[in-house]
């Protein structure tokens, strides 16, 4: 269920990282974190804190509030 909730959020905020020529993928959830990896142009973007922690994160806790954070891997 919670998964359904993250990928909800993410396809919520996808077309704004679009239009900035990135895109974002849900990995897993794990030890109330949540893993996504970006791709395109915002995997190298100087503003991938600010997305994450204050644009995804909150987002997410809005509707899972136990989430304690949002990373990204990089691989």
């Amino acid at each position: 269920f919670r998964r359904v909730l993250f990928r909800s959020v993410i396809n919520m905020l996808r077309p704004y990282i679009n239009a900035d020529g990135g895109d974002i993928e849900y990995l897993k959830y794990e030890d109330n974190i949540v893993y996504v990896k970006f791709h395109g142009a915002c995997a190298t973007c100087g503003s991938i804190d600010y997305t994450i922690k204050d644009v995804l994160l909150n987002a997410i806790r809005d509707e899972v509030a136990e989430v304690k954070d949002v990373i990204n891997v990089v691989l």
